[in-house]
């Protein structure tokens, strides 16, 4: 069970460049129920991954499983929708939870996410955000990547001026 939390960020921690990061490219081929494909690239490798995931906005069952790079390049010839890349970074927070940030690559540049995995419900409930966080975009549909993957040029426009218009 997936359980988490989205926000918008206030402005960026301090240091990010000292955080552990990695850099995302992922594309949908189904948003019922949603199925990913993910190449996640770091310094020292690059893996593949398929996911798929419940509906829901705030807890949803997810499975991913490894798959080869030929295996993700044949998905992705498959992908009618917008690739989505980004620069994923992981900070700490209290209570053993970390938070990813997402800085967002390509056609969405200059939109950030960040997201809050929890281990359970009560535990996201409790959760008070930090202050660099911004406003929480759980329940917006905008700001999930399946519909992302869908958006129009003039609806990504949109979305950018959104973010930078401090307004959710």
């Amino acid at each position: 069970m997936e359980i988490e939390k989205k926000y918008l960020l206030n402005n960026l921690p301090d240091n990010l460049e000292n955080y552990e990061n990695y850099t995302i490219e992922q594309a949908y081929l189904s948003d019922a129920p949603v199925v990913r494909v993910r190449k996640k690239i770091s310094s020292s490798e690059n893996v593949f991954f398929l996911t798929v995931k419940s509906s829901g906005m705030f807890a949803r069952e997810e499975v991913e499983s490894a798959i080869s790079e030929t295996t993700y390049a044949n998905f992705l010839k498959e992908v009618k929708g917008n690739v989505i890349a980004k620069q994923r970074y992981i900070l700490p927070l209290s209570d053993g939870l970390k938070a990813e940030l997402d800085l967002f690559k390509g056609i969405f540049e200059g939109v950030s996410i960040v997201e809050v995995e929890f281990p359970n419900e009560e535990c996201a409930k409790k959760f008070t955000p930090p202050p660099y966080f911004g406003d929480e975009v759980t329940f917006d549909k905008r700001f999930h990547n399946s519909n992302m993957s869908k958006m129009s040029k003039d609806e990504i426009l949109d979305l950018i001026h959104f973010v930078h218009a401090g307004q959710a």
